[in-house]
């Protein structure tokens, strides 16, 4: 159902370069009976629930009007939260210096999922520096290569 999700796509845009928002990611799934139409959006200062409710309004009424989705659904617009997917370059790039968990299509020293801080990416690599133990390493992880992305909140 990619085609629902770049519908909405292009259906947000014009909202979110009014509102200022970011769209994060558009999701479109079945869960048991009913589907959901999930979209994430933030900014660099946070949304709130104003900015959840004016995209939710705004999005629902162009949904209406074209109504690109042929049957019942719920539209929910949120944050994407403290763990928030890496999916873009610029998500990368915003995120260097921060803590991300990262899992691999295949093998890369012998492990497929990561989780360190985000030192460099230069559009083709990532480079994470993880603990092991009292010792730090770099990995470099070829961007073609990762399966899924994200923040990952540290306790440490």
């Amino acid at each position: 159902m990619s085609n629902v999700t770049e519908v909405v796509e292009e259906l947000a845009a014009p909202i979110f370069q009014e509102l200022g928002l970011e769209l994060v990611e558009v999701e479109y799934v079945k869960e048991g009976k009913s589907w959901f139409l999930r979209v994430y959006i933030d900014k660099d200062t946070g949304v709130d629930i104003e900015d959840c409710g004016l995209v939710s309004e705004r999005l629902s009424e162009k949904l209406d009007e074209l109504d690109p989705i042929p049957h019942n659904y719920f539209l929910e617009v949120s944050s994407p939260g403290a763990e928030r997917p890496l999916k873009k370059a610029t998500d990368y790039e915003r995120s260097i210096g921060k803590n991300v968990f990262v899992k691999t299509y295949e093998p890369i020293d012998g492990e497929n999922k990561f989780e360190g801080k985000l030192v460099e990416f230069n559009g083709e690599q990532v480079v994470i520096e993880i603990k092991i133990k009292t010792r730090k390493k770099l990995i470099n992880i070829p961007f073609e290569k990762i399966a899924s992305a994200r923040l990952a909140v540290s306790f440490s």
